[in-house]
């Protein structure tokens, strides 16, 4: 069990198997942070978006440095900076540890969604289009457009297609449910709205420039909208500010036979 230490609403369910996961412990809207939230505290997983766009920096730096690339011939795509080593193997790391970051954030949102009231099917289509997003950001990392350029496309069409989706969803769902909570200053529902409008603009600029052989203006879209997503992705900060700490405790399901007594069923970490 993953707690914060106080007194809080509800926890949150996942059934795995025969076992019962809880996840999450949300702060009611309205309701006094405790200590723990008025400093603010991040959870590590949303700061991953800040360590993958400095990432991408650096690799291209490296990438420029082993004259991997030549500026010369173009500005070069985020992928080709990550075609040969060692930039494919920091590529790859890096981007396999960002996807697992990006669907811990998405299913933190999800329930931090379900406890704000969101419907469960709206819900789950907002979930799974994030979780396809991390997918497709480990299948760009593992399959570098050298090796397997339809693979890799496939991801990258995932990473920055069904990605800006899982962000219009969120916008879409605030603007229907004038209820949901809206943590954080006024401006960042009308910024998340630019960001996700300028991201996607660029990311068909990216595909329609690419096709006519306007390879450096597309590559230079395809970094902007990289930069965007991770800014995206990092503002759902805001919302976790609501967060007094995630719960994580199993329970046997119905019919499951009983762990033995001295096996321990929960782990408390104070965030």
């Amino acid at each position: 069990m993953f707690s914060a230490g106080s007194p809080s609403p509800p926890t949150c369910s996942l059934a795995v198997g025969n076992w019962e996961a809880s996840v999450g412990r949300i702060r009611a809207p309205g309701s006094r942070p405790g200590p723990a939230a008025s400093r603010q505290k991040r959870h590590p997983a949303e700061w991953a978006p800040v360590g993958l766009g400095s990432h991408s920096l650096r690799r291209f730096s490296l990438a420029v440095v082993n004259k991997a690339v030549n500026l010369t011939d173009g500005f070069p795509y985020i992928s080709v900076c990550g075609n040969v080593p060692p930039q494919s193997c920091i590529f790859s790391q890096v981007l396999n540890i960002g996807a697992a970051s990006a669907a811990w954030i998405c299913i933190l949102r999800y329930y931090q969604l379900r406890d704000w009231g969101v419907r469960k099917w709206h819900n789950q289509v907002i979930l799974w289009t994030g979780l396809l997003c991390a997918l497709g950001t480990s299948i760009v990392g593992n399959f570098q457009e050298k090796n397997q350029r339809a693979t890799h496309l496939t991801g990258a069409f995932l990473a920055f297609f069904v990605g800006i989706v899982y962000f219009w969803l969120q916008l879409f769902l605030s603007w229907r449910m004038k209820n949901l909570p809206q943590p954080g200053a006024p401006w960042i529902g009308p910024l998340r709205l630019v960001l996700c409008s300028a991201c996607f603009i660029l990311e068909v600029a990216m595909v329609v420039l690419h096709s006519w052989s306007m390879r450096s203006v597309s590559a230079i879209c395809e970094w902007v909208a990289a930069m965007l997503l991770f800014i995206l992705f990092g503002l759902l900060a805001v919302d976790f500010s609501r967060l007094d700490g995630c719960t994580l405790c199993l329970q046997p399901g119905s019919g499951s036979l009983r762990p033995p007594p001295d096996s321990p069923t929960s782990l408390h970490v104070q965030l």
